[in-house]
């Protein structure tokens, strides 16, 4: 029952060519750097990844579309990678764009075994009724394109049907993990990452923070550790903020505006 694995690079050897890997994070929160930045190292290519978003440029996923490694991606935001849109206009990658609540309940079906859902988003729209540009070639032609999906109506309102997603791998970062593999995820890094964990066949967890069987309250599970395979201990090191605003702090010496209170962190 011990999953814990000596490094990241030992948790993603057996990753082959062509695998489907489910990412967690959103954005750069909770995205399992250590096990991407592993993952590079080992030299894996022609990858499926299913994601959020595919990282930014250079970071997170972004190092592995810099490489070349990623032949496809599904996700539901490409908009802050300037590598995948260069790569997706020049006919190197191909996009399968979903909307994000649909791409989260597409894994969470694929995670309890539910082949197919209906949902009134995308309705009437090219998610519905197709022609989304999946893959261009090199002189920028769409020769690709998404196809049009069952829409049937309940009631009132017409729904699209959307199909699971399962994976062959997930890898996701998680606060706190057990031996067992159960796992806790703090604040935001919950939205995406328990779902890529439920669908893969393999799930590996980069966790911050190994206790000991027991020490998680059965409540405070948010995976359990029947989808995990694979631990691994990468303290807080890695964790990154894509966009850093900060404003002037206040000094001792500037009062307060009347009526107001200030908490200096």
């Amino acid at each position: 029952m011990d999953k814990v694995v000596s490094s990241p690079q030992e948790a993603v050897a057996d990753v082959p060519d062509g695998a489907t890997l489910a990412v967690g994070g959103f954005g750069l929160c909770g995205v399992p750097v250590a096990l991407i930045d592993a993952l590079l190292e080992q030299g894996a290519r022609d990858l499926v990844t299913i994601s959020n978003n595919c990282g930014v440029d250079d970071q997170a996923l972004g190092v592995l579309l810099y490489a070349g490694r990623i032949r496809k991606t599904i996700s539901s935001f490409v908009g802050g990678n300037k590598e995948l849109a260069r790569l997706y206009l020049s006919g190197e990658l191909e996009v399968e764009l979903t909307p994000q609540g649909s791409l989260a309940e597409r894994l969470r079906a694929g995670g309890t075994g539910v082949p197919a859902f209906y949902t009134p988003t995308g309705v009437g729209t090219m998610v519905a009724e197709g022609g989304i540009p999946v893959r261009y070639d090199a002189e920028g032609n769409v020769v690709a394109t998404s196809e049009p999906k069952e829409v049937r109506r309940f009631g009132d309102q017409d729904f699209v049907l959307e199909t699971a997603l399962t994976a062959d791998y997930g890898l996701v970062r998680a606060a706190v993990g057990d031996r067992h593999g159960n796992l806790v995820f703090r604040e935001s890094a919950r939205n995406f990452n328990p779902l890529c964990g439920m669908a893969a066949r393999v799930t590996v967890a980069e966790v911050e923070k190994l206790v000991e069987p027991g020490q998680i309250p059965p409540e405070a599970v948010h995976l359990p550790g029947v989808f995990v395979q694979r631990v691994v201990v990468v303290g807080a090191e890695g964790k990154r903020i894509e966009k850093r605003t900060t404003r002037p702090r206040r000094s001792a010496a500037t009062p307060a505006a009347a009526g107001t209170e200030t908490t200096e962190a």
